[in-house]
């Protein structure tokens, strides 16, 4: 399946309907009262997230929808029934901007999370809501109004834990085969990854984490050179970045500093929050480094960077110590989830504290 990240369409509520115009005719009864109903309201639009629902690409072939229009209101003082809403179904980690104001309206990041895109309109009233003292054959009635319009932009962000950021051909498609079951392609050519690969990683004592392997960036990626930085979106959701180096490139004249240094300025161009994200240093391809020159050169790198982060050496061809990288990675992400339900642990019994009837009281 083709993987789209971004759509653009146009959705519609359903109109109100209209009141009814209605006076009660029997027989023996000529001259009855006003009996015309109201109309339905229009029905209402909606974005729901569907983990069954990977990829935006059906929104690429239809681009408008529509809500059902109320029905009218009827004589005998019926009134018409309420327009169905129409639930348009989309990816976890979907976002809804309003195309015309650049708003964003919500973001789906839960399976089932529910939006409210457009509201129907309201129903019209009948004639017999017009009856008075004054009035008693009113023939006035209102017209319901028309459903909300919009045209919207969605962006869906893969969610994962974990983000693989390098230049092409740093090895991380190779990476992510080695960790997890995705089969990513791979060859000794840049670019080879297009769009976005998840792979889960499961641990030996079943615990697991997701990882996202996006497209290499080049210099002058903010400007759009390479592919650009479209893919960059994906890696806002993750709690911590991979930043994966060639230690052996096959251009020989390739500097794993300025590789480093070239990404961490594309990031700090796209957005500050992530450009300061943690960041883990990565340095793959070890095997093909001789041994008697692995120290020396991995500290020359550490040196000129003035890394004082955590650094691996892995080779994501034979598995060399990725094991070690993985059980680090899901310790680090276990620590932020302890961290965040203790948080939450402590603001719920903050609220019930303050709920609770004082002594004095």
């Amino acid at each position: 399946m083709k993987f789209v990240d971004e759509a653009k369409i146009t959705v519609r509520a359903g109109d109100g309907g209209n009141g009814c115009l209605s006076f009660r005719r029997e027989k023996y009864i000529p001259f009855g009262g006003p009996d015309g109903g109201d109309g339905g309201d229009g029905g209402d639009l909606y974005l729901v997230a569907d983990k069954q629902v990977n990829t935006l690409v059906d929104f690429r072939y239809k681009r408008n929808y529509e809500a059902e229009r109320g029905q009218n209101g009827q004589s005998k003082q019926c009134s018409g029934h309420r327009g169905e809403d129409l639930v348009i179904r989309v990816p976890i980690g979907t976002e809804a901007w309003d195309h015309d104001t650049d708003e964003l309206i919500g973001d789906l990041a839960k399976d089932g999370d529910q939006l409210l895109v457009a509201k129907g309109g309201w129903h019209g009233l009948g004639n017999l809501r017009y009856k008075s003292s004054t009035n008693r054959a009113p023939r006035q009635t209102s017209s319901g109004t028309e459903g909300e319009k919009r045209r919207l932009r969605l962006e869906m962000k893969v969610l994962a834990d974990i983000g693989l950021l390098g230049l092409p051909n740093a090895g991380k498609s190779t990476f992510i085969r080695q960790v997890s079951a995705a089969q990513p392609k791979v060859a000794d050519y840049p670019f080879t990854t297009l769009y976005p690969n998840l792979g889960v990683v499961t641990l030996k004592d079943v615990r697991s984490f997701v990882i996202a392997d996006v497209p290499g960036l080049v210099e002058g990626a903010s400007e759009g050179a390479g592919l650009g930085i479209q893919f960059l979106k994906h890696l806002t959701r993750t709690r911590l970045l991979l930043h994966m180096v060639d230690m052996a490139p096959i251009d020989v004249k390739q500097d794993p500093v300025e590789s480093v240094k070239i990404i961490n300025k594309e990031l700090e161009r796209y957005s500050d929050a992530l450009g300061s994200q943690d960041q883990w240093l990565v340095l793959n391809k070890m095997d093909l480094v001789p041994e008697d020159i692995r120290d020396d050169l991995c500290q020359e790198v550490l040196d000129r960077l003035d890394w004082k982060g955590k650094v691996f050496r892995v080779s994501g061809n034979s598995g060399e110590g990725c094991d070690q990288l993985c059980d680090e990675i899901m310790d680090y992400l276990d620590d932020i989830r302890e961290a965040e339900q203790a948080a939450k642990d402590a603001e719920r019994a903050e609220l019930i504290n303050s709920r609770k009837p004082s002594s004095e009281e």
